[in-house]
């Protein structure tokens, strides 16, 4: 891996943690002030927890495309289909 690809990566997981942590916070807020003014939660679309549901839906893409579907792993289907390709000769 070169430097500006490893530039980019840390930059992308970065950029990841800070969304997760800002869920978090975000969460943490919504739910303990349903818990403090109602005693329970409710998923309801307007105090924001499907907000958070959609919001942990784009995280755990992204998770999957910075954590799984990285640049090794594009590089490994790619030489696997490299070998499938080739083709003895037969003379």
């Amino acid at each position: 891996m070169d430097y500006d690809s490893a530039y980019e990566r840390v930059s992308r997981l970065k950029k990841f943690y800070k969304s997760l942590l800002w869920f978090g916070i975000v969460a943490g807020i919504l739910f303990f002030s349903d818990i403090i003014e109602t005693g329970r939660i409710d998923f309801s679309l307007f105090n924001g927890s499907i907000i958070l549901v959609i919001w942990g839906i784009i995280l755990t893409i992204k998770a999957v495309k910075l954590f799984l579907l990285d640049e090794e792993w594009e590089k490994d289907i790619i030489e696997k289909e490299m070998r499938k390709d080739k083709k003895n000769i037969h003379f």
